[in-house]
Parts: C-alpha cells; sequence; structure tokens
C-alpha cells in the first residue's frame, strides 16, 4: 500500500514539473486523487475482507449444503427406485408362485375327479354287469320254469287228450 503511494507521488512529481501549464493542472489534479484513491483502495481491500470473502464463504457453504441435499435427495430418489425394482420383482415371483400353486391345485383336482369318475364308471359297469347276470339268472330259470310247466302241462294235456282216445278203442 505504501509502495503503491509512493509510486503514484512519483509520478505526480514528475507530470508536476513545471514544463508546461496544462502539465501543471493535471500535476494538481493527480495530487488532489492521492487520497480519494487511498481511500478507495482502502474501500475496496475493506470491501475484500468485510463483505466479498465472508459473503462467498456462506454462498459456497450454501452451495456444498444445497448439493449435498440434492445428492442426497438424488440417493433416496434412486434408494426407492430400486425399492420399488425389488417389489416388483417380488409381487411378480409371488404372483408366479400363487399361479403355480393353483395350476397345481387344478391338477390335482383333476386327477382326483379321474380318479372318481373312474371309480365311479367301474362301480357303475359292476352293478350293471351284477344286474345283467341276475337277469340272466333269472331269465334261465324263468325258461327252465316254463319249460317245466309246459312238460308238465304237455303231459297234463295228453293225459286228458289219450285217456279218452284209449278209452275209445278198448
Amino acid at each position: 500500500m505504501q509502495q503503491i503511494g509512493a509510486q503514484m507521488l512519483s509520478a505526480v512529481a514528475v507530470i508536476a514539473a513545471p514544463q508546461n501549464p496544462i502539465l501543471g493542472q493535471v500535476g494538481e489534479l493527480l495530487k488532489g486523487a492521492i487520497p480519494t484513491s487511498l481511500l478507495f483502495l482502502v474501500l475496496v481491500i475493506a470491501y475484500e475482507f468485510l463483505v466479498h470473502r465472508p459473503m462467498t464463504a456462506t454462498l459456497a457453504r450454501r452451495r456444498a449444503l444445497t448439493q449435498g441435499a440434492m445428492e442426497e435427495a438424488q440417493k433416496a430418489v434412486a434408494a426407492a427406485e430400486a425399492k420399488t425394482t425389488e417389489y416388483t420383482e417380488k409381487l411378480r415371483l409371488a404372483r408366479a408362485e400363487a399361479f403355480k400353486v393353483r395350476e397345481q391345485r387344478i391338477k390335482q383336482w383333476n386327477v382326483e375327479r379321474d380318479a372318481a369318475l373312474d371309480a365311479a364308471r367301474k362301480s357303475s359297469h359292476q352293478r350293471v354287469s351284477q344286474a345283467i347276470a341276475q337277469l340272466q339268472g333269472e331269465a334261465d330259470e324263468a325258461r327252465k320254469g316254463l319249460e317245466a310247466s309246459a312238460a308238465e302241462l304237455a303231459q297234463q294235456a295228453m293225459r286228458a287228450v289219450l285217456p279218452a282216445a284209449a278209452g275209445g278203442s278198448r
């Protein structure tokens, strides 16, 4: 700071040499501007230390906090997307498992139904076979009964017809 002021004074002294009246006036103006220039430099330096640096540091902290919050928010969004993907996959697997269980139950029910149908068919075939055998047995007995009664009727008819014919020929 002092060096700057000294250099300015030497520059003013060179310019202020009474060579030209205009140069003399310019020299006087520069002499009068030295305190203003020094005051301006002091204000710039004071501004740098009192306002600019603290404000820059505060803005940097704010930016860091904002970026940190944004990074945390992005991480949270990424974690939420990952969980959503995970839950979607779990849901898909659960649906697939439920579908598989449902298909197994349907197959089991179909097997049980087919077994019950086969058992019912076999039972009905057995009953029909028994009924046919019983009917054939009853038909055979009825035929034998009819044959026996037909033979007996034939003998009765022959006895009824023959004694009359035998009685007339005697």
